[in-house]
């Protein structure tokens, strides 16, 4: 089990513990040991045998070192188990909605017994939260939006959630003898923000038809599987303990790319394709592409293949949405999408200096290890109080140390100073002019008060892009996916506002955020914006996060020469918005 998921059992436990009232210091020595093991460079379950390696994470002592080995064991904690049992399972649902911390769950299932989603949108329209103590009619209406946005986002996952997942899944299907190549498809292929469920194809000789049954009860035993759904001839379907379905298909080589390019969808391109595959006197199936008027084969073992007998070029999965691609890869004029190695620097990332995890150095050696030429450090300014961000004289003291580390890397890298200033209600920026001018990467974002009205929240943005020191705007509609909606603003004016301005706006990778989303990121190109893609690390192990962002800007036909941090030092330094702008 990865560290993101440990840590995630223990945080849920002192969320339990809290609804329970139970002992403060128990609370926290699990949500201590949930950041400890989140934050940790090792990967726990390397060291899970030995007791006395996990207690050399601080944070970690023998009692928490005992509960990791049981999770690593047995895929949960038996502590976790009981208060879920005691509260029923579905009160973590509650927890994930605006507003609701374990005190306030608590609360609800003392007064009404509510512990689940459902059971607190019948309370509210019943009316029975008024009267409650700390329940007033703001909160009730936070909690209503929340409902409705939980409802539209239940059963989706996060990227990465879905790819961690997957990737276990190969590795465990790639340990059966025979078993030769397995291979996501479905929306992970694509690249989705989002992910509903999880195909995933295999082939190989133990995938042939009078083979495949062996290989059809090896995956059914996927240890992590919770609920089996359905078990075919080829096929396994089941639902993991997170609620993840997944569905595994075995299928011998001359159907796989067929099956791989069913399976990939999205529904829209494949219906085109199947069309044209029929007014060519085909027909496309998942098992391959025949002539009609025989059945005889044409294609099946590849894709390449499938798509050259119709006349296309190959099309990246990130494409298939039925916007134009097969026009485009019938003219061969597909794009030649950015990869992420063409990206030479990150300039967005947090250290210790606010709520980072790692020095400015390691940031440095960090991306200086991934073959990146630049990155700025850029943390919070002080409206985010919560961080411990940066006031004038502080940010003032962290630019001269950001440059003695630049000086100390002698040119290994560049070390950019930098500063993520807060957009305040009135579209101001959050430290002085005075102090933002010495800044070489300055990026504005709005942290607060995304309820704003349209027309405020546009103003406010626009305001903040018109100061002459800004450079990039940042996560520019705020969203957090499943969790959060964009705030309401004209994004067409603020997009036609930075682009006279010079001012980039930022694709922000990390996996909870993918903002600007990839229908966003095509309109900025179309109206001539600066675009640059950054992690928000806050610690070293957040670079890698790269990944999700560029599929993003793969699916939004975006190529190496419209993403400004595939320029080199020099060369990006250049392309910030002047000063005199």
């Amino acid at each position: 089990m990865d560290n993101r998921s440990i840590a995630q059992l223990l945080a849920e436990t002192a969320d339990l513990l809290e609804i329970g009232a139970g002992d403060p210091f128990r609370i926290r020595s699990y949500r201590r040991a949930a950041e400890a093991v989140e934050s940790s460079t090792v990967q726990l379950s390397t060291i899970a045998l030995d007791p006395k390696k996990l207690q050399e994470i601080p944070g970690i002592g023998k009692g928490m070192a005992a509960n990791i080995q049981a999770i690593e064991q047995t895929g949960t904690l038996p502590l976790r188990e009981e208060l879920l049992q005691k509260f029923r399972p579905t009160m973590l649902e509650l927890l994930r909605l605006p507003g609701m911390g374990p005190k306030t769950v608590a609360l609800l299932w003392d007064a009404l017994q509510v512990s689940s989603v459902d059971e607190l949108d019948a309370a509210i329209a019943a009316g029975r939260l008024h009267g409650l103590p700390r329940i007033g009619e703001k909160l009730i209406e936070k909690l209503r939006k929340g409902i409705q946005d939980y409802k539209q986002s239940t059963g989706r996952f996060l990227l990465d959630d879905a790819e961690t997942a997957a990737e276990k899944l190969i590795a465990y299907l790639r340990e059966f003898p025979g078993i030769d190549t397995v291979l996501p498809a479905g929306s992970l292929r694509r690249g989705r923000d989002t992910v509903g469920d999880l195909d995933i194809l295999a082939t190989g000789p133990a995938c042939a038809e009078d083979k495949v049954s062996a290989a059809v009860e090896y995956a059914a035993a996927y240890p992590p599987a919770a609920t089996m759904l359905a078990k075919g001839q080829n096929k396994v379907s089941f639902r993991l303990r997170t609620g993840l379905q997944v569905d595994v298909r075995l299928l011998p080589q001359s159907s796989y790319g067929a099956a791989l390019q069913y399976f990939t969808g999205s529904k829209m391109h494949n219906v085109s394709v199947r069309q044209r595959a029929l007014r060519r006197g085909y027909t496309l199936s998942e098992y391959a592409l025949a002539r009609v008027e025989d059945g005889a084969l044409v294609a099946g073992a590849t894709e390449e293949e499938i798509y050259g007998a119709l006349g296309l070029d190959w099309i990246p999965p990130e494409l298939r949405e039925n916007n134009g691609e097969i026009e485009a890869a019938e003219q061969h004029r597909l794009p030649v999408l950015i990869e992420e190695r063409d990206i030479r620097g990150d300039v967005h990332m947090h250290t210790t200096a606010t709520d980072g995890r790692n020095s400015i150095r390691e940031m440095a050696e960090a991306a200086m290890a991934r073959g990146y030429q630049y990155i700025a450090i850029t943390d919070h300014s002080k409206n985010l109080a919560m961080t411990s961000g940066l006031d004038d004289r502080r940010a003032l003291d962290h630019i001269r140390r950001i440059r003695q580390v630049d000086q100390e890397m002698e040119g290994r890298i560049r070390i950019f100073p930098g500063i993520e200033v807060d957009i305040l209600a009135d579209g101001a920026l959050d430290l002085s002019d005075e102090v933002l001018a010495q800044m070489d990467v300055v990026i504005a974002s709005v942290h607060s008060l995304f309820n704003q009205p349209r027309q405020q929240m546009t103003d406010r943005v626009l305001r903040a892009i018109e100061n002459p020191y800004v450079h990039i705007l940042g996560h520019p509609t705020g969203r957090l996916l499943l969790r959060r909606e964009p705030f309401q603003m004209d994004l067409t004016a603020v997009l036609r506002r930075a682009a006279k301005l010079g001012v980039a706006v930022e694709h922000n990778a990390y996996p909870d955020r993918l903002d600007l989303c990839d229908r966003d990121l095509r309109l900025a190109r179309e109206m001539g914006c600066r675009i640059c893609v950054n992690t928000d690390s806050h610690h070293t192990s957040h670079l890698s996060k790269m990944r999700y962002g560029i599929r993003q800007l793969r699916r939004a036909w975006l190529e190496k020469k419209d993403v400004m941090n595939t320029l080199g030092t020099r060369a990006f330094l250049k392309a910030l918005r002047p000063r005199t702008a």
